[in-house]
């Protein structure tokens, strides 16, 4: 035989074995590998973007820095986001063919609804879309492209190695925690991101790959771009316990600024759904122009901006003022399609708000030696919290992102404060879920759902099967039940029809085994025929018979079960295509056996 052959042939069975054992939900050695590989690949595709927009836009600002849009014209900082939108408009007219929901509500309705498959169109379009907002000046950031293109990056290798799909969902988890990772230098927050907004699962087969993910990423990030901080801030605290309620004032502020987000948006978001995308990205590009005019600092991401608050370097006026256009600029351009995330904006408009306060407060109460920088780092945390109602990712990324072990217990306070602010006071839920639902797309997320989508149906199928044609001798059924098998799948032209208890055939037989197979299918049988060579019908005799459809071996118990749901059989049969028009199958699977793997 080809030693290639024999090779080839190997490397097939190894991941058939490995296909079978993913589809278990303890997986773990397995699943942390493939972690370990989407954190590399999905640090180089971040690494990648960042370049690219990076260098794109020190060009088109003449050099000034890759945020500097307060060094352009008023001609230019109108004609910018003007030129991008055109180009966006342009480019999802041409190639989006009806995708225009991007970003984490993207990843989130795929998960919910599609098992995490993602789709190359998506990664291309959130790759170049995102590209186009940012270097033309609108109101996005970028963190929420790299979350998509992490998970895309994940869900791309599992379709490609035909994982099932509870470990495509895991991947996908994993590439999320990478994109955040990769985006701030802060693998921490992306674990917890993941888990907590995209995942919603704390186990065990779960964390470590998404943890290998994450720190993967980071060094590949680290290796390529340095690992500086994201924002320069230096060590600030309280002065005393007596800035406590004033916390508490700025948790409720910041809630309900984060709530009046999150109408502004889904209102939006509603009138402008039934718009052609042109209209909705030339309007989108408008508002920008004329909010960048005359506050130039609301363009892009705006992280030079929020450094700047960080230390002290705007007065309570103007934070107050880029606080509220940041807030109308996004709402806009993200109701209105436009591809980017609301991380950093919501760590600019957080920012700006806290900063505001911490003036105020500086200059109502002197005695107190109020630091307006820790107010503007407790502000970002709050609104990220409140508004993306993750607000253990928030607090994370508020340690990670300051360095400051001091920040932790106002920190908690305010982020918590915020969060019920905007969900129990004001009714709001995440900006992720407005944006679906303002789509016309709904979101759920069941825990019994939850669990079973974490098992692939190969775990669980029943191994334990032959297969025969519906007509069979007496010798041929006899030669079936030799094994014990607990199934027969009965085969009609090739196609499974049925399953047929294995005991139902052993008791026929047992039963009929003293010549007395006289009503065997009521068959017409010839003169020289013997009882060994009677024919048994197995749609006819006595027994426990399943309406079989199929699934595939990549599926997991979730869509075992809508199936069953759906009417589409009594039982399943889990097949793959082994070569082209030949179909294996590998086992059975009962309703009985998804309720027991969930009881389990």
């Amino acid at each position: 035989m080809n030693p290639y052959r024999k090779i080839l042939g190997w490397l097939g069975k190894q991941m058939e074995d490995m296909r079978l054992h993913l589809a278990r939900p303890d997986a773990l050695i397995q699943l942390a590998l493939l972690g370990l590989l989407t954190g590399l690949l999905a640090g180089g595709v971040i690494v990648l973007f960042r370049v690219l927009v990076e260098n794109i836009q020190n060009l088109v600002l003449y050099g000034k820095g890759a945020d500097a849009f307060e060094t352009l014209s008023l001609l230019e900082r109108f004609t910018y986001p003007l030129l991008g939108a055109i180009l966006l408009a342009l480019m999802f007219r041409w190639f989006a063919k009806g995708l225009y929901v991007l970003g984490v509500a993207r990843v989130l309705e795929r998960m919910a609804y599609h098992q995490g498959h993602l789709t190359t169109r998506g990664f291309l379009l959130q790759f170049l879309g995102v590209a186009i907002a940012l270097v033309s000046g609108h109101s996005v950031g970028r963190e929420g492209a790299h979350i998509f293109l992490g998970a895309s990056t994940g869900s791309l290798l599992g379709q490609k190695l035909e994982l099932p799909n509870n470990a495509v969902r895991t991947l996908v988890g994993c590439g999320t925690a990478a994109g955040i990772a990769a985006s701030f230098n802060t693998p921490l927050a992306g674990v917890i991101f993941s888990l907590e907004v995209i995942m919603m699962d704390y186990q065990l087969a779960s964390f470590i790959p998404v943890i290998l993910s994450a720190v993967t990423a980071t060094v590949v990030s680290n290796m390529a771009l340095g690992n500086a901080a994201v924002f320069s801030v230096p060590l600030m605290e309280l002065a005393s316990l007596k800035e406590i309620p004033l916390v508490i004032m700025l948790g409720l502020l910041s809630g309900a600024l984060a709530a009046g987000f999150i109408r502004l948006v889904r209102g939006i978001a509603s009138q402008g759904k039934s718009w052609p995308i042109e209209g909705q990205m030339l309007a989108a590009g408008l508002s920008t122009a004329l909010l960048g005019m005359w506050i130039p600092e609301i363009m892009g991401i705006g992280y030079d901006t929020i450094n700047l608050t960080l230390v002290g370097g705007y007065g309570a006026g103007i934070l107050l003022l880029m606080a509220g256009a940041k807030l109308i600029a996004t709402s806009i351009c993200s109701a209105l399609n436009v591809p980017g995330g609301m991380i950093g904006p919501s760590f600019f408009i957080g920012a700006t708000l806290g900063g505001g306060f911490g003036h105020i407060l500086a200059h109502w109460l002197p005695g107190l030696e109020i630091q307006p920088g820790i107010y503007a780092m407790l502000g970002m945390s709050a609104v990220m919290g409140a508004s993306l109602q993750a607000p253990l990712a928030a607090l994370t990324a508020l340690l990670e992102l300051t360095d400051n072990p001091q920040i932790i217990m106002p920190g908690m306070l305010v982020v918590v404060i915020a969060g019920l602010t905007a969900s129990e006071i004001f009714g709001q839920e995440s900006l992720f879920l407005t944006m679906l639902k303002a789509k016309g797309l709904d979101y759920r997320q069941h825990p019994v759902l939850a669990a079973l989508r974490r098992v692939g149906v190969a775990s669980v199928m029943d191994k334990s099967f032959v297969r025969s044609q519906r007509l069979i001798t007496l010798e041929e059924a006899r030669k079936l039940i030799e094994g014990k098998p607990r199934w027969i799948v009965i085969v009609e032209d090739r196609k499974p029809l049925s399953i047929l208890s294995g005991i139902a055939l052993a008791g026929y037989l047992e039963a009929h085994h003293d010549g007395e197979l006289q009503d065997t299918a009521d068959l017409p049988q010839t003169s020289n025929q013997t009882d060994s060579q009677a024919l048994v019908d197995l749609l006819t005799i006595p027994g426990k018979r399943l309406e079989l459809a199929p699934i595939q071996l990549h599926e997991t118990l979730q869509e075992a079960l809508e199936r069953l749901d759906r009417g589409e059989g009594e039982a399943l049969y889990v097949r793959r295509m082994s070569a082209p028009g030949i179909w294996r199958i590998y086992g059975i699977l009962t309703r009985e056996q998804i309720e027991s793997s969930y009881r389990l």
